[in-house]
């Protein structure tokens, strides 16, 4: 089998996480209102959970980009891949950009105290995982077999 030129993926991924959160919005703002905490309870706790995760999220964001950007190999999965990266954040998950998503994805649920975000995560992790992680996966497989999968075998897809 000779290796494929890119993943193949068709679009940037983020744009999955962007459309999770419009839908969300649109089903808070125009269909019905889900609070995550509700009543008259206080969402300064919420909101104080929320803001530390997305700051982590968005920093395992970063700290991937600047390692892929170090290691001069395609950022976006538009592109070929020059190497295997398994130092910095890919030395303890093999998507710490799309995590680093999820997570930041999770904060905004709650700072905003948005329960269809908490609805539209798991769906949108499975979209993350179909038009995308799998095809990389199937991408990197092709054009690095041997320490792709060494690498598979040693970290983990997620955390």
């Amino acid at each position: 089998m000779s290796p494929m030129s890119n993943p193949g993926v068709k679009f940037p991924p983020p744009f999955i996480y962007a459309t999770g959160f419009i839908i969300a919005w649109l089903l808070e703002t125009r269909v019905m209102r889900i609070h995550i905490v509700g009543g008259d309870a206080s969402t300064t706790s919420l909101e104080i959970a929320g803001l530390i995760l997305a700051t982590i999220g968005l920093l395992l964001v970063f700290w991937g980009l600047i390692t892929f950007a170090r290691a001069r190999t395609g950022i976006l999965p538009m592109r070929p891949a020059t190497q295997i990266v398994d130092h910095g954040p890919y030395s303890f998950t093999r998507n710490p950009m799309y995590t680093g998503l999820a997570i930041t994805f999770l904060g905004a649920a709650f700072f905003l105290n948005y329960g269809w975000m908490l609805v539209m995560l798991p769906l949108v992790m499975i979209a993350i995982f179909s038009f995308v992680i799998k095809r990389e996966e199937r991408y990197l497989t092709s054009a690095f077999p041997e320490e792709y999968g060494r690498y598979r075998r040693k970290v983990r897809r997620w955390l």
